[in-house]
């Protein structure tokens, strides 16, 4: 009677440790901005999005904390988050419909995927659990800004010495107009209207 329960004690452990590894494995890579999974079901690799300049995805090891099928962003205008896999705070691993910017970083923070992969994704860690691991630095350097320019009464973006690439800041152009709202409508930020 004792070896019998011996032998279940050592299965039941045997089993425990089998299932530690059933949990699916998801592994982000800011810098390819690539999503490597492992699962039962096999091993994925997908494109994402992650935090753009300004933003940040945060990096470490992480649990899902809260899963749903469709979220709503509160915070950015009610954006439609589908198979949303929360892993810290408001941060996601979430659906996206702006598949042309897979591949490259273009969100707030949350890890974007296509929404057929979040759908197989949220299904995975929906049935074996999951880990979270974030690691590598955004391509570009991470978040850079805008400096004033003494000489030339604008915004210019800071230039990377090794590809001489200047950010996405356009020079604030000093246009007067009319008064009118077309006129504003045409150039917002010029002075006098309000």
């Amino acid at each position: 009677m004792r070896l019998k329960l011996v032998i279940l004690a050592l299965m039941a452990f045997f089993a425990s440790i089998g299932l530690a590894y059933a949990t699916v494995r998801i592994h982000v890579d800011l810098s390819t901005q690539t999503m490597h999974v492992d699962s039962s079901t096999g091993s994925y690799t997908w494109p994402v999005s992650t935090a753009r300049a300004g933003y940040s995805t945060p990096r470490g090891y992480f649990a899902p904390t809260g899963l749903q099928r469709m979220h709503y962003s509160r915070k950015y205008h009610m954006s439609p988050m589908p198979y949303s896999i929360f892993f810290r705070g408001g941060y996601a691993i979430h659906g996206s419909y702006a598949t042309g910017s897979l591949g490259r970083p273009a969100s707030h923070g949350c890890v974007r995927l296509a929404p057929g992969n979040a759908a197989t994704l949220y299904n995975m860690v929906q049935n074996e659990g999951g880990s979270i691991s974030i690691t590598g630095t955004p391509p570009g350097g991470g978040a850079r800004y805008a400096a004033r320019s003494s000489s030339h009464r604008h915004y210019a973006g800071l230039r990377r010495a090794h590809q001489n690439r200047a950010l996405a800041y356009a020079p604030l152009r000093r246009h007067h107009h009319d008064g009118t709202v077309r006129g504003w409508q045409a150039h917002p930020f010029s002075p006098g209207f309000f």
